[in-house]
């Protein structure tokens, strides 16, 4: 007779979704921005030594990815699968891009 479904269940997850992501790209952007900040000033010490900041900027490149990562997980757990392979989809067009880059750059110094 009378459903007992949550009409506000999607928005409780969405809005869930979104607090997660929000926090996973405001605390991922502070601590890549922190290691930037870090490589910076030893760089001003030794002009040679730029790998921090290198892995900082790294990160920063990452965020994007770990959060297409983490909607598909999430997407799998609410077996909401046609996002999911969108998730999947997206996942694996930025891995292709990630690894043709790589190639292509390893060709071009040598």
């Amino acid at each position: 007779m009378f459903s007992t479904v949550d009409p506000h269940h999607k928005t409780k997850r969405v809005s869930a979704l979104e607090r997660l992501l929000a926090k996973l790209l405001s605390y991922g952007t502070w601590i890549a921005s922190f290691i930037v900040a870090i490589g910076i000033a030893r760089a001003f010490v030794d002009a040679n030594d730029v790998r921090l900041m290198k892995a900082g900027i790294g990160c920063l490149i990452l965020l994007p990815m770990l959060r297409v990562l983490l909607m598909l997980f999430l997407f799998l757990r609410e077996r909401d699968y046609r996002l999911a392979i969108a998730a999947a989809l997206v996942l694996a067009i930025i891995v292709a891009g990630i690894v043709i880059g790589v190639h292509r750059g390893s060709a071009i110094a040598g």
